[in-house]
């Protein structure tokens, strides 16, 4: 019987390297600045925003590859699979923080600003470099600072970086509409579906909680998002799914209980229709196209 070779358990980094701190800003000029390995997959348990100042960077997250050059800014959530490999020439200003940190200042300005960080990958033209480190500039003195309320100052200028990216990657602004009630409802929905995927699988399960029915609900989000709340819930349940069954070393069955799978019979099925693998057929080919 064929057999797959095993993997190690993905790494989450936290913010350690500040003693547990929910910010952090720094300049990388190798995977060594960072105090551990960046060509070693793993995840984050907070956001990440890395702005590619110079060079090159192979950067994976997810199963996608890229080879960014500068300058450019690479956005990661929380529990993305991710790895970078920087050239010799590569500079990054690297800034990381918490859900907690951030989320208080912006509900009031950004009602999906969450969706902000799934653009991933923005490439940047001089202008607009100049206009993010002019942020990450001030940031970074009053980070290195010892004056009073530093941290309610760096949390504006934060704000201000994040509302940035969102005007230069998606310039209708979107993402930006805190007055409406239907954008709320999306931003809820996001953050529900970020928090309890891995427990509730169905639309009336974050319908109840957002006390609309299920209908309303996944018109809402299609009319906002593109894609109805069933479809943003099983992609994030397939997406876990992809990441353990790279990464941990779970039986199948393990994993459609830790997905709250009815068997995995089911598991298999809904993973098949999905993604046209099976579970076992989808870990053998990944894992031999990575190693």
């Amino acid at each position: 019987m064929e057999t797959v070779a095993k993997k190690p358990s993905i790494p989450v980094y936290n913010c350690d390297y500040t003693d547990g701190a929910s910010f952090f800003i720094g300049k990388w000029k190798s995977c060594e600045d960072a105090g551990y390995d960046l060509g070693v997959p793993h995840r984050h348990n907070g956001y990440s925003i890395d702005i590619l100042v110079k060079g090159s960077v192979k950067h994976a997250i997810d199963f996608r590859q890229y080879e960014v050059q500068a300058p450019a800014i690479m956005l990661m959530e929380p529990q993305q699979v991710h790895q970078h490999e920087m050239a010799t020439d590569a500079e990054i200003i690297n800034i990381y923080f918490t859900s907690e940190f951030l989320v208080p200042e912006m509900q009031g300005i950004v009602s999906c600003w969450r969706c902000i960080f799934s653009s991933g990958l923005i490439p940047l033209n001089e202008e607009q470099i100049a206009e993010v480190m002019s942020y990450a500039d001030l940031i970074t003195k009053e980070y290195n600072s010892n004056k009073l309320r530093k941290e309610a100052v760096i949390r504006n200028l934060l704000n201000a970086l994040v509302i940035a990216c969102g005007r230069i990657s998606e310039p209708s602004g979107n993402w930006m509409n805190a007055e409406s009630s239907q954008y709320n409802m999306a931003r809820q929905f996001k953050m529900l579906v970020d928090q309890h995927f891995h427990v509730k699988p169905q639309v009336s399960d974050y319908a109840e909680m957002l006390f609309v029915s299920p209908g309303h609900l996944n018109d809402t989000v299609k009319a906002l998002l593109g894609r109805n709340a069933k479809n943003i819930i099983d992609e994030k349940r397939i997406m876990e799914a992809k990441r353990l069954l790279y990464w941990e070393e779970h039986s199948i069955k393990q994993i459609a209980a830790m997905l709250n799978f009815e068997d995995d019979a089911y598991f298999n099925r809904f993973f098949k229709k999905h993604t046209g693998y099976t579970p076992v057929s989808f870990q053998r080919t990944i894992r031999e196209k990575y190693n």
